[in-house]
Formats: structure tokens, sequence, C-alpha cells
């Protein structure tokens, strides 16, 4: 079997889950976290809601009631993508497709920036209220998400519970004093993610430099292996090996890259591509790893 690249896949997947525009006559226009609600359509939780974007499945599935949700994604259950796959059996799962929504007859659908774009479009003229989530960036923008969310399914106190309860985690790791090391993600056909990116945030709170500042991608790039090899970045960050093979994937096998003297570790697209509270997981990972490296070496000057 041949595998997909996986930044191709998580380029298809990311609608990720922030900073949401009700649109159709709904509210959360701007999507500001503490905007006063404009329309009824704010105020009354809705009854039958579905979801049709990876990221927004899984924020729902934390903070919709007992009934509320109806459906959400296939890619929900898939291990591969979905942190949360075995909570999301309970749910029937859907493609994406505007007739099989409709069907479910939705009081809200909940979708991605950019995914199933068709669908969002027929829905919104068949009258049914679509709230668009934008990509997380940074994990102020995830905070930013939970309370979007909760307040898109009329469920704001369990949302705030939720952010306290993300912020406590978050601040039980130690912040990092010192030189920090330099990390650097590498994936097929040699896809380094931006400094700009959720990504790049996570490593930058873990107390790693991201080499994507200095090669000059803030938002992600292609990175030959020779100029990876030559920045030679203390920490390598890669995806767990899958099942079967792709010519995309060959470059993480090179020698060249085994050979590097840094450390390797690695963290699957699923932990870090949604802005949900399970991405502080890779943040925890990452510090531990930075406190085991131990200072980061000086500067060599010219």
């Amino acid at each position: 079997m041949v595998k997909a690249a996986r930044p191709v896949i998580a380029a298809v997947l990311a609608g990720l889950c922030l900073l949401p525009v009700l649109r159709d006559g709904g509210a959360l226009q701007g999507a500001v976290p503490d905007a006063a609600p404009t329309t009824p359509a704010a105020t009354a939780a809705p009854r039958r809601v579905v979801s049709i974007n990876l990221c927004t499945d899984q924020l729902a599935m934390l903070l919709a009631a007992p009934g509320q949700l109806v459906s959400v994604s296939d890619l929900a259950r898939d291990r591969q993508y979905s942190v949360m796959a075995d909570q999301a059996v309970a749910y029937a799962a859907n493609r994406g497709l505007a007739e099989e929504v409709y069907l479910l007859k939705p009081d809200l659908v909940l979708a991605g920036r950019y995914t199933a774009q068709a669908t969002v479009s027929m829905l919104e003229r068949l009258g049914i209220p679509v709230v668009v989530f934008d990509p997380a960036a940074s994990l102020a923008e995830v905070r930013a998400g939970m309370v979007d969310m909760g307040r898109a399914l009329g469920r704001e106190p369990q949302a705030a519970a939720l952010l306290a309860a993300f912020d406590a985690r978050l601040a039980r790791i130690a912040p990092v004093s010192g030189p920090r090391p330099r990390a650097a993600t590498y994936a097929a056909n040699g896809y380094m993610s931006g400094s700009g990116s959720l990504v790049g945030d996570v490593i930058a709170t873990a107390g790693f430099d991201h080499l994507a500042d200095e090669l000059g991608l803030p938002v992600g790039g292609f990175v030959p292996l020779e100029s990876l090899v030559m920045a030679s970045p203390d920490l390598v960050i890669m995806g767990d090996d899958l099942p079967g093979a792709s010519r995309a994937e060959e470059v993480l096998h090179h020698p060249a890259l085994q050979a590097l003297p840094g450390a390797r570790t690695a963290i699957e697209d699923r932990d870090w591509f949604c802005g949900l509270p399970a991405v502080l997981g890779a943040v925890e990972r990452l510090a531990e790893t930075r406190a085991g490296l131990g200072p980061a070496p000086a500067a060599v000057l010219p």
C-alpha cells in the first residue's frame, strides 16, 4: 500500500478550530471571544448539531451537551488523524456531503475554513446556519477556540471550565531560562512547519528556538536535506513511521539525516494540528525533551 505524504494530508485536513464566523444570518461575526451576542441565534442553544470537519468534530465532542451533537466526520474515528477516535464512535459519521448533512436536519453545522467548501455553500443556500472555524496559529487561539465553540453551542460554562483546566495545565509546564536549543520539524518531501504556526508556538513554548526562523520560513516550506544537515539543529521532530511506503518519505530515512548529532523525537500530526486542549501533550513532551538536552551550545562566532 502506498502512503500519502503527511504534509499533504495535514493541509487537506486543516480546518482546525478557531475564530469562527457564523454565516447566513447567525452571530459570531469577527470571532472576538468576549463579543456580545447580536442575534437570537447566539443565545438559543442549537439542538441538532452536525460537524463536518475533523477539528470541529473533536472540540464539539468536548463541549456539546448529551444528545446535542448528532454527527461528526468519518475522519474523527480514524486513530491516525484523531485524538478522540474512541469517543467518535458514539456519533453517526458523515462524509461532509451536503445531501447527507441536510437529511440529518441540523439547526447548526460546524465546518473548517478549508474543508467541504461546496457543502458549506449549499447548506447556506438552504438556510442552514453554518459556523466556519479558521485555523489556530497559536496557543492563544486554541484558548479562544474553546470560548467560541462554547458560545456556538450555548455551552459557555462548560467552555469556561475547559479553558480553566487548559490554563492550569499550561501553567504547570516549567518556564525555560537560559540559551534555547534549536529545533526543526521535518516531514515528507522535506516539509518544515513554519515558526508562525501552532506547531511553531508549541515548539517555542517548550523552550526551543525554531530553525524555520533562521531559514526564513514563517509559514513553513520545503527544505532540502542539505540545508537541514548544514544547520544541524539540536532536535529534529518527526512523525512515527506508518505502514507502507512512499517516495515522499524516502528523505526521512536518508543516512545523512540519521547521522545528525542532535536528538530526535516523534510527534504525530494528530497531536498538534488541531486547536484542541490535547495540544498541550505535545508541549509537555517537548519540554521534557528540552530538559534532557541540558544547556544549549554556545554560538560559534566567525
